[in-house]
């Protein structure tokens, strides 16, 4: 077997990857014994796997998923919520709150038209209706703040390896910030204009090697002494990434 390609390299459709018994997976296709790209990404090989992440393309929903949805109706007994995705999603009255919702209440005094919440996707109907629940522990209506999107297939540069990327965001900006998988991102506080940037660096720049150390000069240049003296409080600890990963959601 042989490779012509380094890992989290660009690739354009058509392009020849490697050749010989490889395990294919999305963005690939095989002639005779040849692999090639079928898709504009990045390559990412293990031993005998090849696949072709995708640089840009919409949200498709997974179960355990966390999300960022904008709600955009209320029926009898559920909401709706754009989910940045060709599908809808839908909570239910059943999966909205802890507490008892009597028969008859205002439903919009739970969720009204436009709220932005942090939901977790926990089924995906064969008619490709997203279900969503409110209940698990970290999910709530992300109050104030401002609303971005992003290419949902950027959402691992942001967040890191282990949420180191997303981390040193929250640390070096002092910003509230919460990341859906399906290319949402929240934040709040006084740095936002900055911590927004930055994420649209991250997004440009995501097929790049060396991306962490350039968002964190870009910081220091934007924010000066603030950024700096935040800084040195960037030293991994494996509670934070653990949280991390529940938080802001999954590599």
């Amino acid at each position: 077997m042989k490779t012509y390609k380094q890992n989290r390299e660009l690739v354009i459709p058509g392009e020849l990857l490697a050749e010989g018994d490889y395990l294919l997976g999305e963005g690939t296709f095989r002639k005779e014994d040849k692999v090639y790209s079928s898709l504009l990404g990045l390559v990412d090989s293990k031993e005998r796997f090849i696949k072709v992440i995708p640089l840009s393309g919409k949200y498709m929903p997974h179960p355990r998923d966390l999300v960022i949805g904008v709600i955009t109706d209320i029926a009898f007994s559920n909401w709706s919520v754009d989910l940045n995705s060709p599908y809808t999603g839908i909570i239910s009255i059943s999966n909205a709150t802890e507490r008892y919702i009597e028969n008859g209440e205002d439903l919009s005094k739970i969720y009204n038209i436009g709220d932005v919440v942090l939901a977790k996707v926990i089924d995906v109907s064969q008619s490709m209706v997203v279900g969503l629940t409110m209940k698990d522990r970290g999910l709530f209506k992300l109050r104030e703040g401002r609303l971005i999107t992003i290419s949902p297939t950027k959402v691992p540069r942001v967040i890191g390896k282990q949420g180191t990327m997303v981390q040193m965001l929250k640390t070096m900006t002092g910003c509230k910030i919460v990341v859906g998988q399906n290319g949402r991102v929240w934040i709040d506080g006084k740095n936002a204009n900055a911590a927004i940037e930055a994420v649209r660096l991250i997004e440009r720049e995501a097929h790049t090697s060396g991306l962490t150390d350039k968002v964190k000069e870009f910081l220091e240049k934007e924010l000066g002494s603030s950024a700096s003296s935040n800084t040195s409080k960037l030293k991994p600890k494996k509670v934070e990434e653990k949280e991390e990963e529940k938080t802001d959601g999954k590599e």
